[in-house]
């Protein structure tokens, strides 16, 4: 791991929002993202969405020089759209790279926060789970599913983060440089859980801030069940895998 740039040099700041019918959020989030961060870039990255995000995010890039657009061919999920994001953002000049969601449940009001929180760290996590962190309009199903997953996540890898699975982060430029990231899970929860376990593995300094999530008013959620099983059966994986190498070098 490469030593951190000092307090205040971090640069230039890109937020990437994966969309894929998002059409009726996408500006509203935008807008407020600025507002919050008038300084922040934003790559949206469109999975080829039925419902025109896609075609909108071309206007508001034409209007506003802060705004890019990454259009792909076809839906790959939540990951893969990140991933490549990221590949874009490292061959630029941005030293702040932000994962956000486009359905408005991670505020843009939260950010200033997160990106403070990089003085001292180098990836720091919008936390649901830890003290001042709140859910807003959750089914109770979702509650405890995310909280189970949370829970069993942290014991079968043996992170002392306690929200593993959200997606709302800011990464200085040299985690995601360091990191492997052609080998990282890049399906739902997966991903989130694969980059920080990841991290963490690597030395990096992880930091949880609290944030407040509020489920989405407009479209619908991308989670299932095919999902929330391929996460579980990746972290039981990874899981057991740990333990045996730890064994390995205990023998």
């Amino acid at each position: 791991m490469s030593e951190a740039p000092p307090p205040g040099a971090l640069g230039p700041v890109l937020v990437v929002i994966p969309t894929y019918d998002e059409r009726e959020n996408l500006g509203p989030v935008v807008s407020r993202l600025h507002a919050a961060v008038p300084h922040a870039d934003v790559l949206v990255v469109d999975d080829a969405s039925p419902d025109g995000t896609g075609a909108l995010a071309d206007e508001m890039a034409a209007a506003d020089p802060r705004v890019r657009v990454l259009h792909r061919t076809t839906k790959e999920g939540l990951g893969a759209a990140y991933l490549a994001g990221f590949a874009l953002a490292l061959r630029g000049e941005h030293g702040v790279v932000v994962e956000m969601d486009a359905d408005g449940s991670h505020a843009p009001e939260d950010l200033p926060a997160l990106l403070d929180a990089l003085r001292d760290a180098d990836l720091v996590l919008g936390s649901r789970y830890v003290r001042g962190g709140e859910v807003v309009n959750w089914p109770a199903h979702r509650a405890w599913l995310s909280r189970g997953g949370n829970l069993y996540s942290r014991l079968a890898l043996g992170v002392p983060i306690r929200d593993l699975t959200g997606g709302y982060r800011a990464f200085r430029r040299q985690v995601l440089e360091e990191l492997d990231l052609d080998e990282v899970a890049s399906q739902g929860y997966c991903f989130q859980v694969d980059m920080a376990w990841r991290a963490v593995q690597a030395g990096f300094r992880v930091r949880e801030v609290p944030i407040t999530f509020v489920e989405r008013e407009r479209g619908a959620s991308k989670m299932n069940r095919a999902i929330v099983g391929e996460a579980l059966w990746s972290v039981t994986r990874w899981g057991v895998q740990r333990v045996l190498r730890r064994d390995r070098v205990r023998t």
